[in-house]
C-alpha cells in the first residue's frame, strides 16, 4: 500500500508513468469507465476547495466508483473535537481510498500513520499539494512534449504557496530546468525550497520584476497572494496587488510561452488574458481530473487493467 503525502513519495519514473496513463485516459476515457467499480473514495476537506475536491470526485465517478465525504471542517466531527487520527480510523471502515485537505501542515502525514487504505494529500496548509503538481506537470508535458530544459517563472506568493513548493520539488529533478522566482521580498521562497533547487543542481535567480524576465520564460506560473495565510490584514492589503498580469505585459513573451495558475485567481491575472494564446490555466484544471484518475488507479492497484500499451509500466 502506498500513500501520496509529498511529491518525494513518487520517483520521477513513476511520475512519468502516471503522465502516460493520464494522457491515455484523456484520449480513451471510455476504456476506463469500469476500472474502480464498487470502490469508494472519501474526500475529507477541512478547508474550502472547488477544483481539487470536484476533480477528485469527478475522477472517481468516471472510473465507475462512488464518493462520500465532507466539504468543510464545520460539516465534520472535528467541530466536536475529534482528532484526525480518529476520523481516519473511522472513515477507512467505509472507503477504499481517502483524499484529504487540511489547513495544518503535516495533517495528511498523521492520517497516513493511522490508515490501512491509501491517503492522498489534497493540500496541507502552506506545505505541499502533490496532486496539483501532477496536474501542473501533465499540463507542461502535454504542451512541450518534455519536462527537461525549460525556464519556469514562479510569480506571486512563493512563501506560502504550497503549489509552488511542490512544483519545485518535481521540476528540479528534471535536467536543465531553470527557475526564475518572481516575488516581493516579504513573499520570497523559503530557504528549504531554495535548498531543494540547489540540491538538485538546478539554476535559479530571484527577481522583483515580471516584465524584466518575461522574454526568458517558457512557463509563467502565477499564484494569488493568499489572504488566509496572513496573520496581519495590513500586510495582505500591502502585498496583494504586487503582480498583475495583463495583455501588454505579454508582448515580450515567447510565442510558445504558457501562463499557468492553480486557481482560484483574484485579480493577479486580468480576464483579458483568458483569450490569449498563452493562457493554459483552464486546460490545466481539465488535466487535473485525468491525472487524478491515473493516480487513483495506481494507488488502488488497478492499473493492470489499463490499455495494452501501458500495461506493466506503473511501479507504484
Amino acid at each position: 500500500m502506498r500513500h501520496l503525502i509529498t511529491p518525494h513519495d513518487l520517483a520521477l519514473s513513476e511520475i512519468q508513468a502516471l503522465l502516460r496513463l493520464g494522457d491515455d485516459i484523456m484520449e480513451h476515457p471510455g476504456d476506463y469507465g469500469d476500472s474502480a467499480r464498487r470502490l469508494k473514495l472519501a474526500t475529507l476537506f477541512y478547508e474550502p476547495s472547488t477544483r481539487t475536491r470536484l476533480s477528485f470526485e469527478a475522477a472517481m465517478l468516471e472510473l465507475g466508483g462512488s464518493v462520500l465525504g465532507f466539504a468543510s471542517q464545520d460539516a465534520s466531527s472535528a467541530v466536536k473535537g475529534e482528532s484526525v487520527a480518529d476520523t481516519i480510523r473511522m472513515v477507512q471502515c467505509y472507503a477504499d481510498i481517502i483524499a484529504m485537505r487540511h489547513p495544518k501542515e503535516g495533517a495528511p502525514y498523521v492520517a497516513a500513520q493511522h490508515a490501512n487504505v491509501p491517503i492522498i494529500n489534497a493540500g496541507d496548509g502552506g506545505h505541499n499539494h502533490p496532486t496539483q503538481t501532477l496536474t501542473d506537470v501533465m499540463t507542461i508535458h502535454r504542451e512541450f512534449g518534455r519536462l527537461e530544459g525549460l525556464t519556469i517563472g514562479l510569480c506571486g506568493d512563493l512563501k506560502f504557496g504550497r503549489t509552488v513548493h511542490s512544483l519545485v520539488n518535481v521540476m528540479s529533478r528534471c535536467a536543465g530546468t531553470r527557475f526564475i522566482l518572481i516575488s516581493p521580498k516579504d513573499l520570497r521562497a523559503p530557504d528549504y525550497v531554495l535548498d531543494e533547487i540547489r540540491r538538485n543542481g538546478r539554476a535559479y535567480e530571484e527577481s522583483r520584476s515580471m516584465e524584466a524576465v518575461m522574454p526568458e520564460l517558457d512557463v509563467l506560473y502565477m499564484t494569488r497572494v493568499q489572504r488566509e495565510r496572513f496573520f496581519n490584514e495590513a500586510d495582505y492589503v500591502r502585498l496583494k496587488d504586487t503582480f498583475i498580469l495583463d495583455v501588454p505585459k505579454l508582448e515580450s513573451a515567447k510565442a510558445s510561452m504558457i501562463v499557468m495558475h492553480p486557481l482560484p485567481r483574484v485579480n493577479e491575472i486580468s480576464v483579458t488574458v483568458d483569450s490569449s494564446l498563452h493562457a493554459r490555466y483552464f486546460e490545466q484544471a481539465r488535466c487535473g481530473k485525468y491525472i487524478r484518475m491515473a493516480l487513483i488507479l495506481a494507488l488502488l492497484g488497478k492499473e493492470s487493467g489499463i490499455r495494452e500499451q501501458e500495461a506493466g509500466k506503473l511501479c507504484i
